[in-house]
């Protein structure tokens, strides 16, 4: 057995902001720091991508930045200004790179490539039995999914961000390369909320995502025919696949903090931190990671404490119960708020930091006799 201060189980976005974090605030240079994966992680294998003011922390490794997105569907379709933000992508071979060469110059971090078996809490420490030893640590932060909890309950409907992702080049110069398609739903339907995500890195490549948020995943060739169909339509033919990107993000108010203990927490998509609505994770694992770091510092011990509700999660609540019950609306709900709402506005919402007053706007923007019925069903269920 070895002992450490704290382990990273995991070391996707959280895992690996969470290390990022400890090495470059000296609070934590005399804690032993072990980071547990059973991959390593140096090759291209998703796309992040999220919105902020001005300069950020990341923005060393930021790919791409626009200024403008698209939002189209057969009821509303606009190109949106959304300075003072900005649309921005991540590789994640470059994010990697940028962790590790920061995380090597700490001789107090340490990595392992093994599988994790099994997490404990033994009330004093914690444990993590890997496939070829165990550790102690005082505290862990595991990022891997090893519960699957959430998906065999019925208080909370699990929808699912499920995509395909093209990375294409031209021939020619085709692509609006300033402008990023947030969310394009002039595409059939088919029962589901179906929409393409495309981001134009240059005038001759772009990325094309065929999304879901649905219930049920589809079969991989699905998602390739589709992609094909909305090129086709666009009149792009002649082409080259440079990439391929495949993803599965779980959409769910489930409380995953009642699987946190005192020495145990659960971060990332483990933890419930990916935006119910939504799907987006980078951004609010960020804030959570600050969160986090802040309370570790302020002495505080007891890992289950961590993290409240706030009144964004009852939102979320309602949009995923509607969406849950009827899957084929959300074309129409996105275009009633891309509509009737500036894009900035709608950006700060779901970033969760709007006012009560901004809130309202919003949501008043919605079909409220459908929200109120949801209401009134998650109220008396």
């Amino acid at each position: 057995m070895q002992n450490f201060d704290y382990i990273i189980s995991g070391s996707g976005a959280s895992g690996l902001m969470l290390a990022y974090h400890m090495a470059i605030d000296p609070f934590f240079d005399e804690k032993q720091i072990l980071i547990l994966d059973k991959e390593v992680k140096n090759q291209n294998d998703r796309t992040w991508c999220f919105w902020e003011k001005d300069l950020g922390i990341w923005d060393e490794i930021v790919s791409k930045k626009w200024n403008t997105i698209y939002f189209g569907s057969q009821k509303f379709s606009d190109t949106i200004k959304i300075l003072p933000y900005q649309y921005k992508l991540i590789r994640s071979k470059d994010f990697y790179t940028y962790i590790f060469d920061t995380i090597k110059t700490k001789s107090n971090i340490t990595f392992h490539h093994e599988s994790i078996i099994s997490i404990s809490d033994e009330g004093d420490k914690a444990i993590v039995k890997t496939d070829t030893r165990i550790y102690i640590g005082q505290k862990i932060f595991n990022s891997v999914m090893l519960s699957t909890d959430f998906k065999n309950q019925k208080q909370y409907p699990v929808l699912n961000q499920h995509f395909v992702g093209w990375f294409v080049k031209t021939t020619t110069s085709i692509f609006d390369a300033d402008t990023a398609t947030f969310m394009d739903f002039e595409l059939a339907q088919q029962g589901n909320t179906r929409f393409m995500y495309m981001l134009s890195l240059s005038k001759n490549e772009a990325l094309f995502e065929y999304t879901l948020f649905s219930e049920d995943l589809l079969e991989y060739q699905d998602y390739e025919t589709e992609i094909i169909k909305y090129l086709e339509n666009k009149g792009i033919t002649d082409y080259e696949i440079v990439e391929k990107e495949q993803g599965c993000i779980p959409m769910t108010c489930y409380d995953f903090r009642k699987h946190n203990s005192k020495n145990i927490i659960h971060i990332g998509t483990a933890g419930g931190w990916t935006k119910p609505s939504t799907g987006f994770t980078f951004s609010l694992t960020l804030k959570k990671i600050k969160e986090l770091t802040f309370y570790l510092k302020a002495g505080n011990t007891n890992m289950s404490k961590f993290g409240k509700r706030n009144r964004f999660w009852y939102y979320d609540l309602l949009f995923i119960d509607l969406l849950y019950k009827k899957n084929y609306i959300g074309a129409t709900l996105f275009s009633k708020l891309f509509q009737k709402n500036k894009g900035v506005k709608i950006l700060k919402f779901l970033d969760e930091e709007t006012s009560i007053v901004e809130e309202i706007k919003i949501t008043t923007s919605l079909p409220a006799g459908l929200f109120l019925k949801v209401l009134w069903q998650r109220i008396f269920r």
